[in-house]
Parts: C-alpha cells; sequence; structure tokens
C-alpha cells in the first residue's frame, strides 16, 4: 500500500473534527497528491462527480495489539460491540473511509493539481491511499439499516459565540467553525457544565464550554495573546 496523498485542513489535532464525514459541509480540506501521483491524466473524467470515497490511515490510532470489541461512546462507553459493527479507528488495519463531496480541482503552485472537498473528518497531515468516485446508483441505499447507529450522535448544538470573538476567526472559516461547534466536540463522557473545553482551529485556540443543549465559546485568543 502506498500513501498517493495528505489532507491538507484547518484541524491539526483530532480533537473538534467531525465524528462522521458529510456532518460539517463547509469544513474545506485539500486533497494534495504525492509527487509520483501529480498526473493530470490520473484526474481524467473526475470533474463529472459530486461525491469522491476517500480511503485513508488513521495516522495517530495505531496499535500493536487490536481487541475484538470496542466500546462506542454512543453506547456510554460501557457496553462493548464487535470492532467491525463500529466505525472505531483501533482496528486490526487502521484504515478509515469517507465519503466527501468535490467542489473543485484546483492547480496550486508547487502542488500540482489538488482536490478541494468539503465534509471531510480528517485532520491534518491524513495519509490518503485511494480515491474512488462515488456512484449514486450503487453506493446509495435508503433502505438500509443502521444498527446502533441509526440516528444522529447527538441534536446540533444552540451556538452562541460574542461578535467580537467570532470577527477573530476568518470570514471563510466561520460557517465551518459554527458548523463543528454545533456536533458538540467534547470527548464523549465529559459534561462538567463549567469546564472549558478547547481545540486548535485555523491557527487559533477555540475554547467553549456546554451546558445542556447550549455550547458558549468564551474566548478565541488573538495570536499575540497566546504569545
Amino acid at each position: 500500500m502506498r500513501v498517493i496523498a495528505t489532507i491538507h485542513n484547518d484541524f491539526p489535532t483530532k480533537f473538534g473534527l467531525p465524528r462522521q464525514s458529510g456532518l460539517v459541509e463547509g469544513l474545506r480540506s485539500l486533497v494534495v497528491f504525492e509527487p509520483e501521483f501529480r498526473v493530470p491524466e490520473a484526474l481524467r473524467g473526475l470533474e463529472g462527480y459530486s461525491h469522491l470515497w476517500l480511503i485513508w490511515q488513521f495516522h495517530q490510532a495505531q496499535r500493536e495489539e487490536w481487541s475484538p470489541t470496542v466500546r462506542p461512546p454512543r453506547l456510554g462507553g460501557n457496553t462493548r460491540v464487535g470492532v467491525f459493527a463500529t466505525r472505531s479507528p483501533f482496528r486490526p488495519n487502521p484504515i478509515g473511509l469517507s465519503c466527501v463531496r468535490l467542489e473543485e480541482i484546483r492547480r496550486v503552485e508547487g502542488m500540482g493539481r489538488v482536490l478541494v472537498v468539503s465534509g471531510a473528518d480528517m485532520m491534518d497531515g491524513t495519509p490518503v491511499y485511494d480515491i474512488k468516485p462515488y456512484l449514486p446508483y450503487a453506493d446509495c441505499h435508503p433502505e438500509a439499516l443502521g444498527g446502533f447507529a441509526k440516528e444522529a450522535w447527538r441534536e446540533p448544538l444552540q451556538v452562541s459565540i460574542a461578535p467580537e470573538l467570532l470577527s477573530r476567526v476568518p470570514k471563510d472559516r466561520r460557517e465551518a467553525l459554527l458548523g463543528v461547534l454545533g456536533q458538540d466536540p467534547r470527548p464523549a463522557y465529559q459534561h462538567d457544565p463549567e469546564r472549558v473545553y478547547g481545540f486548535a482551529y485555523a491557527g487559533l485556540e477555540v475554547r467553549f464550554r456546554v451546558a445542556g443543549d447550549a455550547l458558549e465559546v468564551t474566548d478565541i485568543p488573538r495570536k499575540e495573546e497566546d504569545s
């Protein structure tokens, strides 16, 4: 298996990432090909598809041993189910699968042609093994059963952020940030309404707390405040 590309986006760590692909459409990423695969002919015809499958590596979740069962957060972390009945990153082979929207194919100086995609659930630096087109007639199954994950993880939170704090976020990153916050980026088992959480996004530190179904952004320090 060879890495053909790398994900570039605003999340240097996994904290804050959507739990599944497609949940935050405003979140943009670049798929940057390795030099060997920067061949324009390899992308011929790709512009005719609206969505893609990305096959990638959980490069920060690799372990020497594997467990046949895991404890999914949405089951409270106390119930074990088979690893193959989950999308846990801790698998015999640390491989991820995500469906993303192809926004455009763009030429970038020093990178060749890159793919601009939205809705990815991968952190910056994620290695990509393969890219395949999403085929609606074969890949879409409205009647499919969702097991214990048949419903959304949680109802979106109501996000409040002071205009002064929001102004510190680049305009083209605000919609995606609000979408990420609405998905409740807290660790699954932490529900302390007084605790302030934080994650890195677009070169900033976003700090927030959650009480009930309301999320309040408490601070986004200016860069000079962090230095």
